[in-house]
């Protein structure tokens, strides 16, 4: 298990979603775990998941289309950063980065990161067995949340949701 993996907090339940063979690069799958909707995003071979809520004002953010970052060092030299990837809200096109959650429209507002990461299939095969995991029934479909990877399972690690008073 990885670093970030393990270093999960006290209470948080592990969800596995898919493989990680199921996500393409610069794609997102969407899931439906602890009661929320999440986006798993693929960025290379990195992971990273957001909440399925726009900031703004609550659209289904990870239905949005994946955009790489582009700019200009001078007039007329437009270029691409595919290091940097953005969804964009279908609602009104509002731009989060993939892997921070930070909205360049307004630096105030930031789209919710969740924790993912893969894990070799014998530990996942254990973990459902010891009930220390479920498996989220599909469709797979984010809240910001620390991704990490091993093998070829992605992991989300939630934080436990307060009790109702």
């Amino acid at each position: 298990m990885s670093e970030q993996a393990s270093a999960r907090p006290s209470g948080a339940r592990k969800f596995i979603v898919g493989r990680s063979s199921d996500v393409a690069d610069g794609g997102c799958m969407i899931v439906t775990a602890g009661g929320r909707e999440i986006g798993v995003y693929r960025l290379g071979d990195g992971f990273h998941a957001l909440l399925n809520r726009c900031p703004h004002l609550g659209g289904p953010l990870c239905l949005g289309q994946v955009v790489t970052e582009v700019f200009s060092p001078v007039p007329g030299d437009v270029r691409g950063n595919s290091d940097r990837r953005f969804v964009a809200c279908p609602w009104h096109n509002w731009e989060f980065d993939i892997r921070t959650g930070q909205s360049y429209w307004n630096p105030k507002l930031r789209a919710r990161t969740v924790p993912v990461g893969v894990e070799a299939g014998s530990d996942v095969a254990t973990a459902i067995a010891d009930g220390r995991a479920e498996r989220v029934a599909g469709p797979y479909f984010a809240e910001t949340i620390p991704v990490t990877l091993e093998d070829d399972y992605i992991v989300l690690t939630l934080r436990a949701a307060p009790s109702a008073r």
